[in-house]
């Protein structure tokens, strides 16, 4: 499942795939698995992510099944 919240968040705070996998010590191709929903990351990932991009863990990673 792609991961839309995510994308749409990172896009909101004007970065790039690149300058996120910067902030969080990752490669860009990481963020961008990530976003395409082939890549399931570790919590603490997802923790350095939800603080770079001030969005909560339930923001960006929870399934939503309406979706």
């Amino acid at each position: 499942m792609k991961n839309k919240k995510m994308k749409i968040a990172r896009i909101e705070c004007d970065l790039s795939q690149e300058q996120l996998a910067d902030n969080v010590r990752v490669t860009r191709q990481t963020i961008g698995l990530i976003e395409s929903g082939k890549y399931n990351p570790s919590i603490k990932l997802c923790i350095a992510i939800c603080k770079t991009l001030n969005k909560t863990l339930n923001d960006l990673f929870w399934e939503d099944e309406s979706l």
